[in-house]
């Protein structure tokens, strides 16, 4: 019998990709399998947030995510005659702490290319046109039945992550309540075509009476436009360049616009969703399989690269050996924070239409940089703390003079961060694990500012998650405190 797959991944986009690169890099044995026939072709979410620029640097998908997006261009909302200039961003200057301080605009399509070229230079490959038709699990392992051109095939793996979207068929044979509602009689028609009559220095939007709206983003990098249209109840969306055309000159009143080249077209229902549990067993949710939202405010995506970010290295650390329950923090986790998000988007959304500034302005709440595990099982509330800091937050960069501390972060490890001869001693003095994600040890001085980015005022030691979260931050008690929060985390210290 073959020796079973570490992990089986159903689902190929942002969130099931970003899981696969996290695990292939960890050397683990991982298969990503897809029902489409190919790649997903739309721009749909289009927004990346700060926070998952900061994960796609450490996965090695930085850059070509930068080549391929821009800066949000400025809205132009028309009223009538007249045009009015309204700033969704306001663009901030990368600072010492947060190098990548604006939201990225990039269609989806081209976010799946960069991560799919990521994972296959790691070794890894998307399977397309398998559907996961079934599973059973024991305590060992999971088996799934998976339906392709040649047949079903019988696929174990020691663990299962359904990231297949809101109709996940994971989370339908796990039977797992999807909580929430949709707006069946709020329709959106999204288009992605080449269109003439329309500059491209604006994010053009025409508000209309009941709440009804249209909207054309030029994406970057190509010569289309994402139409947004939201259509009145019992509308029959139109099809094809003409009568598209036609819709968006009703509302618009510019008989100069037109659309050709149609690339992508989707009538989108606004789904406000919530799994009651993200894990059943040795089957995890993640992503849109998890949580549906709202577009408004670029939540959808960034949270579910953000939960394979945070699965990735539990699964890689219970692996190797670490305490199974390490497992149950990941919902323990993630599952408040795509709550609070769905809430967030869900507000935008509804502000939208009546064009309330509130709903139209982008800022630190989407940003997703201030997220924080706090309080949660692997980050107590009665622990020390910095003046600006807490285990659970955030690990921000630092300037070290020549490299930033992002560059020490980057990699599937943790970081042990000395600051002060007495931290220094207690960071030789741990002992660490030979199994699962290593540890890489740093000392810091303040030559560069670093006692200000982390809020330091003496001797301080930091556990620095594989996620760049911080796992514990010692003020006193350095050795002792250190080893029980890394003992939550890693496998046990042999030999």
């Amino acid at each position: 019998m073959n020796e079973p797959l570490d992990v089986l991944i159903a689902g190929a986009g942002p969130t099931g990709t970003t899981l696969a690169i996290d695990l292939v890099r960890r050397g683990l044995a991982v298969r990503i399998i897809d029902k489409a026939p190919r790649s997903f072709d739309g721009s749909r979410a289009k927004g990346i947030q700060p926070r998952t620029l900061e994960v796609f640097d450490d996965l090695g998908a930085l850059g070509d995510v930068l080549a391929g997006s821009s800066d949000y261009p400025r809205l132009g909302i028309h009223l009538g005659p007249v045009t009015v200039p309204w700033r969704m961003f306001r663009n901030r200057d990368r600072s010492t702490d947060v190098p990548y301080p604006n939201t990225r605009l990039i269609p989806q399509y081209r976010t799946d290319a960069v991560l799919h070229d990521r994972l296959g230079r790691l070794g890894g490959a998307v399977e397309y046109g398998r559907e996961l038709a079934g599973f059973d699990q024991d305590g060992t392992s999971v088996t799934a039945t998976v339906l392709g051109d040649d047949g079903p095939e019988r696929i174990t793996a020691r663990y299962l992550v359904g990231a297949e979207g809101g109709s996940s068929a994971v989370r339908k044979h796990l039977g797992l309540g999807f909580l929430g509602e949709t707006h069946d009689q709020d329709r959106m028609l999204i288009v992605d075509a080449v269109t003439t009559g329309l500059s491209r220095d604006r994010w053009h939007v025409w508000p209309g009476v009941q709440g009804r709206f249209a909207g054309a983003c030029p994406l970057p990098h190509a010569d289309l436009f994402q139409w947004m249209i939201r259509l009145s109840s019992g509308e029959e969306p139109p099809e094809g360049e003409e009568a598209i055309t036609r819709r968006i000159r009703a509302h618009t009143r510019d008989r100069r616009i037109a659309v050709r080249d149609i690339r992508w077209r989707s009538v989108f229902r606004p789904n406000i969703r919530l799994a009651e549990a993200y894990r059943r067993g040795r089957v995890f949710l993640a992503g849109d399989a998890a949580h549906v939202h709202t577009p408004a405010g670029a939540q959808g995506l960034n949270t579910g690269v953000q939960d394979a970010y945070n699965l990735g290295w539990k699964l890689g650390q219970v692996l190797a050996g670490a305490d199974p329950r390490l497992l149950d923090s990941y919902e323990a986790e993630r599952l408040p924070i795509a709550a609070g998000v769905l809430g967030l988007s869900t507000k935008k959304y509804e502000g939208l239409a009546k064009l309330d500034p509130s709903s139209l302005r982008r800022g630190q709440d989407e940003q997703q940089l201030s997220l924080t595990y706090h309080g949660g099982p692997l980050a107590p509330t009665a622990t020390d703390r910095t003046t600006t800091l807490q285990a659970g937050d955030r690990a921000p960069d630092a300037d070290l003079g020549g490299s930033r501390l992002f560059d020490t972060y980057r990699g599937p490890h943790f970081t042990l961060v000395a600051y002060g001869p007495q931290a220094a001693a207690a960071s030789d003095e741990l002992d660490w694990p030979a199994a699962g994600a290593p540890l890489r040890r740093i000392t810091v001085d303040d030559r560069h500012g670093f006692r200000r980015s982390y809020g330091v005022e003496g001797d301080t030691l930091l556990l620095v998650r594989p996620d760049g979260y911080l796992g514990h931050i010692a003020t006193r008690d350095f050795l002792a405190s250190t080893r029980a929060a890394a003992r939550a985390m890693t496998p046990e210290v042999t030999g």
